[in-house]
């Protein structure tokens, strides 16, 4: 499974019947690139000239490119705005590393026209398209603090959200969702056990080797999704996708705060608390789903892994706000997926353009009913106060949900390149054949480095 996001927000909800379908559905909605969410570049060298506007046609029609998983909201906009006229095409809004809109926007950069008015995007999007394809040109976003978008609109959105759209002193995008990292537990288990929730990762390390031993089987979380390290080491604040410069990254997996998790991990690891199997791996569910106790993972995971793959039954799973370490006064969690809305500089219409990125990303008529954590705040507190969000689980997930979206560490960087890839190819192979992942984060740093190299970028720590 390519779980490198989150489930898109926009979907209507669904009951999903099997795990086959919990793992489809979370699949088709990752973004690519997955990690790499949230971080800024601030001033480039090659910052873009000032940005021009076609020449304006109010009331011309605005074409938008959504995802099959962004139709309904797009289509629920027209319904409600009939005066806009609108054409909506459906592609795969970046998913699983798409080049598809980069590749297009590039002919029509070459042939002069068809630029799409408003695109869906993953974050990793925004970083070619906010950079002019060649010098004194405009980038293909527009950026949106330049009189489209008021900022009392871009300042409701969570703390740190935008920092993926923000290049060159500019907003690119609007965020339409996060997917802020939570820890997950069985709390009929917990209170029957006499377990307390740790709320330091100490406490977590601690109980999980309990477990191990008072509760074989049962497991405290899971390192081999392709996003599990989105969950552990950006929340643990690991320097591993860190743009110091635009164009220069800092990776290194030397840093203390690197070592301490993967040393953490493998404690649990060896104690056979956290499995080196993917929640969403073929068979996990019906095998191991209701040994589950605890998972340290995103917002989405309550929906989509624990009700639809999981089965656990309605009252049974609860969330804790993200794990601390003692002494450190910095909240910091990490962030699995959400995707962005992007406005063409070349859309002839950008008022009509400016107006649906904007009601597609803070209407509570769009968002409250959205499967997944709407990036902006007020949204957020309609999509809490649906039942449809809430009432399955055994607290109330407001407070934790609401803390942990204004602390995702923004030192994890949206980079040019998927940071799932490296993961996925060095580490989860070197966790299989049972090496430890303290081991393995020399390799992962050089794989990490490889690629940036190849995306143009100097790397420095190694």
């Amino acid at each position: 499974m390519r779980s490198s996001g989150s489930p898109r927000a926009g979907r209507r909800r669904t009951v999903l019947r099997t795990a086959a379908a919990a793992l489809s559905l979370a699949a088709a909605a990752v973004l690519a690139g997955c990690a790499s969410a949230d971080t800024t570049t601030g001033p480039s060298a090659s910052s873009a000239p000032a940005f021009k506007p076609a020449a304006q046609k109010d009331g011309s029609q605005i074409t938008v490119w959504a995802d099959s998983t962004r139709l309904p909201s797009v289509q629920a906009y027209q319904t409600s705005h009939p005066d806009v006229k609108m054409k909506i095409v459906t592609y795969d809004g970046g998913a699983d590393g798409s080049t598809y809109l980069q590749s297009k926007v590039q002919l029509f950069d070459r042939t002069g026209s068809g630029w799409p008015d408003v695109v869906f995007g993953s974050p990793t999007d925004v970083t070619w398209a906010s950079e002019p394809t060649k010098p004194g040109a405009q980038p293909f976003a527009a950026p949106l603090d330049d009189k489209l978008v008021p900022s009392a609109t871009l300042d409701g959105f969570a703390k740190g959200s935008l920092t993926p759209c923000q290049f060159n002193d500019h907003t690119y995008c609007l965020r339409n969702d996060i997917a802020q990292v939570v820890l997950w537990y069985n709390k009929t288990l917990m209170d029957t056990w006499g377990y307390p929730v740790p709320t330091t990762w100490e406490q977590y390390q601690a109980l999980g080797k309990r477990v191990a031993k008072e509760h074989p089987g049962y497991l405290v979380g899971s390192v081999g999704d392709t996003n599990s390290h989105e969950s552990y080491f950006w929340s643990g604040q690991c320097p591993a996708f860190s743009l110091v410069k635009p164009n220069t990254l800092r990776s290194d997996l030397k840093d203390e705060k690197c070592v301490r998790m993967a040393n953490l991990l493998d404690e649990l690891i060896s104690a056979k608390a956290v499995t080196t199997k993917g929640f969403f791996s073929q068979g996990f569910a019906k095998d191991s789903g209701d040994k589950v106790l605890m998972a340290y993972g995103p917002s989405w995971y309550g929906q989509y892994l624990f009700k639809a793959a999981f089965k656990a039954p309605a009252k049974q799973i609860a969330v804790a706000p993200p794990l601390t370490w003692p002494g450190e006064t910095e909240q910091a969690t990490g962030n699995v997926g959400g995707g962005v809305w992007m406005v063409s500089s070349h859309s002839a219409n950008l008022k009509a353009s400016s107006d649906l990125v904007t009601w597609l990303t803070t209407s509570d008529e769009n968002q409250a009913s959205a499967p997944t954590y709407p990036a902006y705040t007020k949204a957020a507190e309609a999509w809490l106060a649906n039942p449809a969000n809430s009432d399955y689980f055994a607290n109330d997930v407001s407070k934790p949900f609401q803390q942990a979206a204004d602390e995702v560490w923004t030192g994890w960087s949206n980079t040019k390149f998927s940071d799932a890839t490296a993961w996925s190819s060095v580490v989860l192979p070197a966790l299989t054949s049972g090496k430890s992942l303290a081991s393995t984060l020399p390799a992962w740093q050089r794989e990490i480095g490889n690629q940036a190299r190849a995306e143009g970028y100097q790397v420095v720590g190694e």
